[in-house]
């Protein structure tokens, strides 16, 4: 049998998060879709997220939350995070750190899908551990309870998100990419059966500098000066991809990327 998995790239604001309230739920009837995985890290004012738009994202749809680099941005989410919930933070961060880097879910058809994530090091300020062996670890991990493992793959080298690709060819069902907010021309299935994107885009106002005021991003770079990043809001849109899932095996038929406009 076969399931569609649907992977949302990093939501942006008030913009990001109404555009998934209003469409999430829908996509997934009218499309097929098992599973939706959902990049939240960017929902609070474009950095963090909290305990009640974590909420909202679950409420909307979404089946997992992933994060990265941003998930301590608010500290009241430190407490859902310690006491279990659907968002998993990258998996290379030091054991200590609250939340969990992998989880196991049932989706609504009663099957077992595991989610992680690992951050990439290349040109990321956050410190993580090396994310080839802690994805390694992780993947391994959940293979022993299902053989359908989707990764987010949350680093600004294409370099990282290529080779984390071809290493676990084979052994993830679906392997996207986060953070960049810039969608990628490269949806494949790779050799062994692994769906791959090395980055599903942003979702929120594309009117903007990834999301943000263009002019106050455009005046920090030609000063130098610090500005406020004002989240923007014009040209709202959806952004992602869809991978086509064998339940048995955990192999990928195909991989497909979408824009939908919303506003």
């Amino acid at each position: 049998m076969k399931i569609r998995i649907m992977a949302i790239g990093d939501v942006v604001g008030a913009p990001g998060r109404d555009a998934i309230k209003g469409w999430l739920k829908a996509a997934k009837r009218d499309q097929g879709i098992e599973f939706a995985v959902v990049n939240g890290e960017n929902i609070a004012g474009g950095s963090g997220i909290t305990p009640a738009l974590y909420q909202d994202l679950i409420d909307a749809g979404a089946d997992v939350l992933t994060s990265g680099d941003h998930i301590y941005k608010k500290k009241e989410i430190l407490p859902l995070l310690s006491n279990g919930c659907r968002i998993v933070r990258p998996c290379n961060y030091p054991e200590q750190a609250a939340g969990a880097g992998t989880i196991v879910v049932e989706s609504k058809n009663g099957f077992r899908i595991g989610v992680a994530q690992v951050q990439g090091r290349v040109f990321m300020n956050h410190p993580a551990d090396n994310p080839f062996a802690a994805a390694e670890k992780a993947v391994e991990s959940i293979r022993r309870k299902t053989p359908i493992v989707v990764l987010d793959v949350h680093a600004e080298a294409t370099s990282e998100k290529v080779a984390l690709g071809w290493m676990l060819d084979g052994r993830v069902s679906f392997l996207f990419g986060t953070h960049t907010h810039i969608q990628t021309a490269d949806p494949t299935v790779l050799p062994k059966g692994t769906a791959y994107i090395t980055d599903v885009g942003m979702t929120g106002p594309y009117d903007s500098i990834l999301g943000r005021n263009k002019d106050k991003v455009l005046h920090h770079f030609l000063t130098s000066m610090p500005m406020p990043f004002d989240v923007a809001e014009r040209d709202v849109r959806v952004c992602g991809a869809v991978a086509t899932v064998e339940t048995d095996t955990g192999l990928a038929s195909a991989c497909e990327p979408f824009q939908v406009k919303i506003a």
